[in-house]
């Protein structure tokens, strides 16, 4: 398997990244960050935000929002749900890598990692990395908040296959076709992706790769932890219950000392 960067393929997914995620995901995650927030009540800063799925709706909040992503086709979706909000609402959005945070020491109360975002860091140093940006540029006392897609490895591998397929909103139609790779001496999963958009008589389409790493539960606390945060509770669902080895979703939340 080839080695690539975690951030490959991004840009050719922002077209469709909304689209797929309206179909899998939705908004099951938004009311347990929406309240995480609302309790911590500091300024939020939502590393890889994407199209703004999680961070138009936060900002809406009132509290204080920064959303930081190294896609520019991504921001692009971002930036234009942001101008659609009042102005002392709007999110700051920015280009940036997660391992280089380009804000000050202590600038925030809560960091977010929502929806896999650190499985996208390919090699232990890159994670510690964007761990230890993470720490730098919270406040004493603030909040990481990490949720990880706990069933790629498990993942079966296979060929070509319509995954998707539905209508837009504009009147046109979209179809999926995916193949999954998995590379278990490394801990990657693959996702082989071919998106067929047809609108108004006219085909385009899209063909990426997306590249994950899952590591332990164990193995993730303990980077957090030597990144200088303590770990106070792991979650096993967005409805706050108590994390185990075959949950839906592994959440985690660490304090900065």
């Amino acid at each position: 398997m080839p080695t690539r960067e975690g951030w490959h393929g991004w840009d050719a997914y922002a077209e469709f990244y909304d689209w797929e995620n309206a179909r899998t995901v939705g908004r099951r995650d938004l009311p347990f960050w929406r309240t995480l927030v609302g309790r911590e009540r500091s300024p939020v800063l939502e590393l890889g935000c994407g199209t703004g799925r999680l961070l138009i709706p936060i900002a809406k909040t009132g509290v204080p929002t920064v959303g930081i992503d190294r896609s520019e086709a991504m921001l692009t979706y971002a930036r234009g749900r942001a101008r659609r909000l009042a102005s002392a609402i709007r999110p700051v959005v920015v280009r940036g890598d997660v391992q280089s945070l380009p804000f000050a020491a202590s600038s925030f109360g809560v960091v977010m990692a929502p929806y896999g975002l650190l499985q996208s860091l390919l090699r232990d140093c890159d994670l510690d990395a964007a761990l230890a940006e993470a720490g730098r540029v919270l406040r004493p006392g603030g909040l990481l908040g990490v949720d990880l897609v706990p069933d790629l490895p498990r993942w079966a591998e296979y060929g070509p296959r319509v995954r998707l397929r539905g209508r837009t909103r504009d009147g046109g139609s979209v179809t999926l076709v995916e193949a999954v790779r998995q590379d278990r001496r490394r801990g990657l999963t693959v996702f082989d992706e071919h998106f067929t958009a047809r609108r108004h008589g006219r085909e385009t389409g899209q063909r990426f790769s997306l590249t994950f790493r899952t590591l332990t539960m164990q193995r993730t606390v303990t980077r957090i932890e030597r990144a200088g945060l303590h770990v106070e509770r792991l979650l096993g669902d967005y409805r706050c219950a108590i994390w185990h080895a075959r949950a839906d979703v592994w959440v985690i939340l660490a304090r900065k000392g």
